[in-house]
């Protein structure tokens, strides 16, 4: 009975935050263009479908994904289960938490990888860029920034170290990427940053960071439970253009070695002639 007027009130809730959106596009439509509105079923049949989708999403991260981060980072936590096999009682210490950070690294990988915006947004710069950009090895190199980006989030809140630090290292990071990157992947390698924290990714990093603040000793879920998605959106640039970095010196080998071959050939030739 509480799931069910947890979703009717969700649900309305849904609809409110919708509402605004529909009268903005539609009165756009009516008063600036003139134009009348065109397979109206259509338009509210997809509405429909928007708010119950949305609805039964946000349901979906209250009820399970929030509890499963949680979850997983009380059980790894655990002195119990981090102090296994360690005979002095002491208090534990960041290397202690080594299968939280390879825990954070699987499930930034795999939510990465997951994420139907980077797909959509991959598939297309294949498309645009005749498939010289790969949408597996873009969505790899996006899904390999955010698994680190995540597990070192997780070593800043075990350890408690200053959020800005990281951030300001890794731009800096970034702008010197950028000056040697090739000019045509920057754009996309900005952009992979955002699309790899969407609908699959943001509930259970935040909870995960929400749930490790809660049980490492000395931490504050208001102070250091949130964060991960700021490492999640940083790390995916930089592996995008370092993606691009090393293609850009492979293509140059290759080309070397196409014209160390044809020179050999060439002077091969000559001899004899």
């Amino acid at each position: 009975m509480d799931l069910i007027y947890t979703g009717v009130k969700t649900l309305l809730a849904t609809a409110g935050d919708v509402l605004p959106i529909v009268l903005f596009i539609v009165g756009f439509q009516v008063f600036v263009i003139r134009q009348p509105l065109h397979n109206v079923r259509r338009v509210l049949a997809g509405l429909a479908c928007t708010v119950i989708g949305l609805g039964l999403f946000l349901i979906g991260l209250e009820q399970v994904l929030f509890p499963l981060g949680r979850l997983m980072a009380q059980q790894l936590t655990d002195p119990e289960f981090i102090m296994r096999g360690v005979n002095v009682a002491r208090a534990a210490v960041w290397t202690d938490y080594s299968w939280v950070y390879v825990f954070a690294l699987a499930i930034g990988f795999s939510t990465a990888i997951a994420e139907p915006a980077l797909l959509a947004v991959a598939m297309k710069a294949s498309e645009i860029s005749g498939g010289s950009i790969s949408v597996w090895g873009l969505r790899v190199a996006v899904a390999i920034g955010v698994a680190i980006g995540v597990s070192l989030g997780c070593f800043r809140i075990i350890t408690g170290l200053p959020l800005h630090a990281f951030i300001l290292a890794g731009y800096v990071i970034v702008i010197i990427q950028t000056l040697w990157a090739p000019k045509l992947i920057i754009p996309l390698a900005y952009d992979s940053g955002g699309v790899s924290t969407s609908t699959v990714t943001v509930p259970l990093v935040t909870a995960l960071g929400l749930g490790l603040a809660e049980t490492v000793p000395g931490r504050s879920p208001l102070l250091d439970g949130f964060g991960l998605i700021a490492f999640a959106c940083l790390f995916p640039i930089i592996t995008v253009l370092a993606y691009a970095q090393l293609g850009a010196i492979s293509q140059r080998f290759r080309a070397a070695g196409r014209q160390n071959a044809q020179r050999q050939a060439e002077s091969t030739s000559l001899e004899e002639s």
